[in-house]
């Protein structure tokens, strides 16, 4: 009844049918090779650590991200967070399987919502995706990992103030698997699964993904 009285428009092109329409799906930047062997990120060529991590302490084994941030998914993520379209992990869930492999690990896992904006969103799209992508890769999904405090929004804050802004944020579970993939909605400049995979680490994995 609500589609009828308020019919969905897509996020990028604003055309009625889907909350993103198929046109505007297939027309996301992929991040493609070449790229870093570490962090994922495009390069003109392929390379172990590129400019962005080289010489940082990463937690993390690899990380990989689907599709670049730039305006378009910007918008799509904004309204996925802030506005509560749910539907959207599982056209995200998809937009990722369809660009990242099947990962070679025990389960996955999720970085955990910051408490007050988990209650004012009602809902927490990264561990929302995590089971998405558990369900179409047949992966188990735990909840590894909690909030040991909060934290501010990193959207405004330099890199140096992100990776400050995140450090010791997070604590896991002892006992912790082995192989763990770390799933979260963004990866930009890579502090927020660093200082998750670091506290992954520390509870037992030898292998920590994002």
């Amino acid at each position: 009844m609500l589609d009828l009285l308020l019919p969905q428009r897509c996020l990028v092109c604003s055309l009625p049918g889907r909350q993103v329409c198929a046109a505007c799906t297939s027309a996301l930047r992929r991040v493609a090779a070449p790229a870093c062997a570490r962090c994922g990120a495009p390069t003109a060529w392929p390379v172990g650590r590129c400019v962005e991590c080289a010489g940082r302490r990463l937690a993390f084994a690899r990380a990989r991200a689907a599709v670049e941030y730039d305006a378009p998914v910007r918008g799509i993520v904004g309204a996925w967070k802030e506005r509560g379209l749910r539907r959207l992990a599982a056209w995200a869930a998809a937009v990722v399987v369809d660009a990242v492999e099947r990962p070679g690990v025990d389960c996955l896992t999720f970085v955990p919502a910051d408490r007050d904006r988990r209650l004012s969103r009602g809902h927490h799209p990264a561990e929302a995706l995590a089971r998405e992508l558990a369900t179409r890769w047949t992966l188990g999904l735990e909840p590894l990992l909690v909030r040991a405090r909060g934290s501010p929004k990193q959207r405004e804050l330099t890199r140096t103030e992100r990776r400050r802004n995140v450090a010791t944020a997070f604590v896991a579970t002892r006992g912790t698997p082995s192989r763990v993939m770390l799933v979260d909605d963004v990866y930009t400049t890579g502090a927020t699964a660093n200082a998750a995979a670091s506290a992954l680490r520390k509870a037992g994995a030898r292998e920590a993904r994002s």
